[in-house]
């Protein structure tokens, strides 16, 4: 059963991702300017709320009120949802972003008690992509185009664009893993290396496949198979220039500005690589639908014409 469309929510579904999308840019100034343990206690700060916002406290007390911010937009997020949406697994998917908001609270301050234990902080980099994508799924799924009636582009095995899209999202997701077990220091960089040469693959596998004629009428899968490239050539290129900046300040006595501004951009981007990868996958589900056998005659004596015409 369908909800009724309801843009307010969608609205504040939109706006809570992006707020998301700043708290990981909040959390990527902590790690950059090695303000982890600038606050030693929690969930208090020196046992205040509002602690002297000075050098690295500024960074970490900063980070945590963006983060409980993030937690109330989310408890009014899934109490909206409960009491709008008639459609019960968007009810559940509500429910599940309260509680890995919940959990990725419990998560920082667990990073705080055990002096920044590497595997907790990547695992709390981990759940902090995948509480961000599952918001980006609420806001396409309150969207006025999911709830619409949409023309259906029948889908064969080829270009398995489903397939592609579905291994970008986890080829993109393994590798922001492997870039924060580099940055808290669980191993080197090698792993993340090779995987900025193998991600590439997937993701340009998906989105050429979005190219084909045949989803000619999937104007927004298209677009979407776009993006994700576009996105993806910056991410690469804020990724060497990420490197680049962190070898030649290796040497500095702190954090520099050219190393903390690379590195951020490179996560907040990584992010948003990742969300559009998540988006392809999505649309790819909404806008394909299975192929009648009569259906598949159609299409590839259609294709046929096309390559005909073409020649």
């Amino acid at each position: 059963m369908k909800s009724p469309n309801n843009s307010g929510l969608h609205k504040f579904a939109v706006f809570t991702a992006c707020w998301t999308l700043f708290l990981l840019v909040a959390g990527a100034l902590v790690t950059s300017n090695d303000a982890g343990l600038a606050v030693p206690d929690w969930p208090l700060s020196y046992g205040s709320l509002m602690p002297p916002m000075v050098g690295g406290i500024f960074y970490e007390h900063g980070h945590r009120m963006v983060a409980t911010a993030a937690g109330i937009f989310t408890i009014i997020l899934a109490v909206w949802i409960s009491r709008r949406e008639t459609r019960a697994w968007m009810r559940k998917l509500g429910w599940i972003a309260l509680a890995a908001v919940v959990a990725q609270g419990i998560l920082g301050g667990v990073t705080v008690k055990f002096f920044l234990p590497p595997w907790v902080s990547v695992a709390h980099a981990a759940l902090a992509q995948a509480f961000f994508c599952t918001l980006v799924a609420i806001a396409v799924f309150t969207s006025r185009w999911w709830q619409s009636e949409l023309k259906v582009v029948p889908y064969s095995a080829r270009p398995p664009v489903r397939d592609r899209a579905v291994w970008a999202a986890i080829a993109i997701f393994t590798q922001l893993l492997l870039g924060a077990a580099y940055r808290h220091h669980a191993f080197g960089i090698l792993p993340h290396l090779i995987g900025a040469v193998i991600v590439p693959f997937f993701v340009l596998s998906a989105a050429s496949n979005t190219r084909d004629r045949a989803f000619e009428a999937a104007a927004g899968l298209v677009r979407c198979g776009t993006m994700l490239k576009h996105v993806l050539y910056v991410q690469l290129a804020l990724g060497g220039a990420a490197l680049w900046s962190r070898m030649a300040t290796q040497n500095a006595p702190q954090p520099m500005p050219v190393m903390i501004f690379f590195t951020v951009a490179h996560t907040a981007v990584g992010a948003l690589t990742l969300a559009l990868a998540v988006l392809l996958v999505l649309v790819s589900f909404r806008v394909l639908g299975p192929v009648r056998p009569g259906e598949v005659v159609a299409t590839q004596a259609n294709m046929a014409g096309l390559e005909g015409g073409a020649l």
